[in-house]
């Protein structure tokens, strides 16, 4: 696969991202920052881009949405459930939801 077709793949994710993220915010803001793992802030701006600001930030070669799980043994935990499929379900969201909120740090501006 060459580098372009990767960079339009990211480029798709990060559109599509943007559009869910806009969209769980309009219908359930608390917990769409939560799945997110976002604060109010980024949350606001997310709500505020309009059609061309949600495509140019997506044009970007870097993804945008990240691996929420940082834990390898939480990631585990998860694939490697020997629970029954009713339960596994929910035990995976209660994994996943444990894991906290790790804002960026701010950039310098010095």
């Amino acid at each position: 696969m060459s580098q372009t077709s990767f960079l339009d793949e990211i480029q798709e994710i990060n559109l599509a991202y943007l559009l869910l993220a806009q969209r769980l915010l309009s219908e359930d803001r608390e917990a769409a920052m939560f799945r997110l793992k976002i604060d109010g802030e980024v949350a606001d701006l997310i709500v505020s881009l309009n059609a061309r600001q949600l495509t140019k930030l997506s044009r970007t070669n870097q993804l945008i949405c990240r691996f929420g799980q940082a834990s390898v043994e939480r990631l585990k935990q998860v694939t490697a459930n020997p629970r029954d499929q009713g339960l596994a379900s929910l035990h995976a969201s209660l994994l996943l939801a444990g894991e906290e909120y790790e804002s960026m740090p701010p950039e310098d501006s010095t």
